[in-house]
């Protein structure tokens, strides 16, 4: 049985637009943290117990955003997770146009570039996938996952947590997609930064809008290549007794 509500809850941050609890004081996410108010932090941790958080974000970002506000003193551990192996594009607010070599194309050539794109977060980084499902999986409180627009690298890993503890799919796609309510300001809060502007400069927010069909895809090829999330997850070094782990966490 699912412990995700199909209803947003978003959370009222001063630093963040598109941060959510996807199942309370267990798992959340969010686009970027660096704005973060000290009030923000407090309600963090305090009222939905934030424990670890997951920054999926490159090293550039993080060099060029500079330290954020959450530090040892907030007694919430770090843990970066790049999904990209080399450096490039910094948001991920776009990832159908990202620069991805030739092995990402080869073998899904009727594949959307988002899809592609998804798919090669699993081929090129299953070690950050796997350690934060596996952090995911093993904290006592909530665990942030996070990104620069918490929408693509941010959706899958969420997405293929959730997946694997046993969460109905529908319910997975519905907190996937919905990112659409708020892809306006997270386009307004992402061109207001020099590390992501000039990316996001000749395009417009309804074009980066995520749709079910991405993730619903996604799903479709985790299936037909290894069986599903958890198979994938194990196949790739997460123990059975973490994917136990996970299951209890994420369902009740």
């Amino acid at each position: 049985m699912s412990a995700l509500d199909h209803t947003p809850q978003w959370l009222a941050l001063d630093g963040a637009v598109n941060a959510r609890a996807v199942i309370p004081g267990v798992l959340l996410r969010a686009d970027n943290l660096q704005s973060l108010s000290a009030e923000d932090v407090r309600r963090l941790v305090q009222e939905q117990s934030l424990e670890v958080v997951l920054d999926l974000r490159t090293d550039s970002e993080v060099q060029s955003e500079g330290p954020g506000p959450i530090t040892a003193e907030s007694a919430v551990r770090i843990e970066y997770r790049s999904l990209y192996p080399d450096s490039g594009g910094h948001t991920d607010l776009d990832a159908a146009v990202k620069p991805w070599g030739r092995e990402d194309q080869e073998g899904l050539p009727d594949e959307t570039p988002i899809v592609r794109a998804y798919v090669s977060y699993l081929r090129r980084r299953p070690d950050s996938v796997v350690g934060s499902v596996r952090t995911i999986a093993r904290a006592d409180g909530a665990v942030l996952v996070h990104c620069a627009a918490g929408k693509d690298r941010t959706g899958v890993v969420v997405a293929v947590a959730l997946d694997a503890g046993g969460v109905d799919r529908d319910a997975i796609v519905s907190d996937y997609v919905a990112t659409e309510e708020r892809i306006h300001a997270i386009f307004e809060r992402l061109m207001g930064s020099p590390t992501y502007r000039d990316e996001l400069k000749d395009t417009y927010p309804s074009t980066h809008s995520p749709v079910a069909e991405t993730m619903e895809r996604f799903f479709a090829i985790v299936d037909e290549g290894f069986g599903g999330s958890a198979e994938w997850l194990t196949a790739h070094g997460l123990g059975e007794d973490d994917l136990e782990r996970l299951r209890r966490r994420v369902t009740g």
